[in-house]
């Protein structure tokens, strides 16, 4: 029977028993019949002539090393959407996610990450999933089940207060017995060792299906960097993998450097996308920056026991030889698979998160 956890074009037209609800900082908790309510708030001041229910609360202030819940909410159901725009630093705000009271999140990432904003600097990203628009609004549509509860926080690991507005529309409904958990990992290498791959990750174990990849790229030397190739091992693989890309721009979709006219051309689909080239200025941002996705929505690469995913940072050196780079590389590898999952590595410190 339809539930009416996830729709689409073919069926939006069926009739469901599922209830529509949403959390903001004007309903915390999604009561029925119960936004818009609140006398207190960040819009308090601008709505003192008016009074309640005149976007009093608009946003909530989250402050240094404080951790406020985005969500708390009993199951069984589903995330079908998240808007919410981020003051300061995205790095420094993490978005935890943990699904049916388990201890540790299955999605852990910073939020600008999360999000493809990866460098903290805004960009247009126009994809199916996820997409970010003027002036740094961003928008998930992964589809995200729950049996029994969903907690959904984010820290502010930084030095001064942030503010969030956010809204998150969910649905409560029967979920389907093969129905998964969304998780996503984030990683970061800087600099990545001379001669070693980066690794997006590395602990997936249990059945599944990766849907996934964001990374932020800078290039610490000059020229083309983006002839190495991604791997993934699934299913006991050892030494090889039994997929291997052919190049970075390959496996994000494009082809020969990104390049039309002699120029980096950002480009951004429902499926891939380059939409991020910061160029350096020739004085004091001399390095090539880069923001990346590949969904694999149309083609989920299925694992049964376990997947670990690699990509070569390679550029090019003298005589026509591939060059070993020493990059700054960032990402966030998505996927569904049953629970329990296996342990995160630990989330870099605030330092080591830090945009240089």
């Amino acid at each position: 029977m339809f539930n009416g956890l996830g729709m689409h074009l073919g069926n939006l037209s069926r009739l469901s028993s599922a209830k529509t609800r949403s959390l903001s900082p004007e309903n915390f908790d999604g009561a029925k019949g119960c936004g818009g309510m609140a006398t207190e708030g960040t819009g308090a001041l601008c709505a003192r002539d008016l009074g309640q229910g005149w976007k009093v609360s608009p946003s909530v202030k989250i402050e240094p090393g404080q951790t406020f819940d985005l969500a708390t909410i009993d199951g069984p159901g589903a995330i079908q959407q998240i808007w919410l725009t981020p003051l300061g630093n995205w790095r420094y705000c993490i978005l935890r996610v943990y699904w049916d009271g388990e201890e540790a999140p299955s999605i852990e990432t910073p939020l600008g990450d999360f999000f493809c904003m990866g460098w903290c600097e805004y960009a247009h990203v126009n994809s199916l999933p996820v997409c970010v628009n003027p002036g740094s609004a961003f928008n998930c549509y992964w589809e995200m089940p729950f049996r029994r509860h969903c907690r959904m926080t984010v820290e502010n690991i930084g030095e001064e207060p942030t503010v969030l507005y956010y809204q998150i529309n969910y649905t409560l409904t029967e979920v389907p017995e093969d129905a998964a958990y969304l998780h996503a990992q984030f990683r970061r290498t800087n600099p990545l060792p001379y001669k070693d791959v980066y690794t997006i990750v590395d602990t997936i174990k249990g059945a599944g299906h990766y849907v996934g990849t964001y990374m932020a790229w800078q290039v610490n030397n000059c020229g083309w960097w983006g002839e190495g190739e991604i791997k993934f091992f699934m299913d006991g693989d050892t030494e090889f993998p039994t997929i291997c890309g052919t190049g970075t721009e390959d496996y994000f979709c494009g082809s020969y450097n990104f390049d039309r006219d002699g120029q980096y051309t950002e480009f951004s689909t429902a499926y891939a996308g380059l939409p991020q080239v910061i160029r350096p200025d020739g004085t004091y941002r001399s390095q090539q920056r880069f923001g990346m996705y590949r969904w694999h929505i149309m083609d989920p690469i299925r694992f049964e026991q376990d997947l670990r995913v690699t990509i070569q940072a390679l550029g090019w050196r003298s005589g026509g030889r591939y060059l070993p780079q020493q990059d700054d590389i960032a990402s966030v590898a998505y996927w569904y698979q049953a629970e329990p999952h296996a342990p995160f590595p630990k989330l870099p410190d605030k330092d080591a998160l830090e945009i240089i």
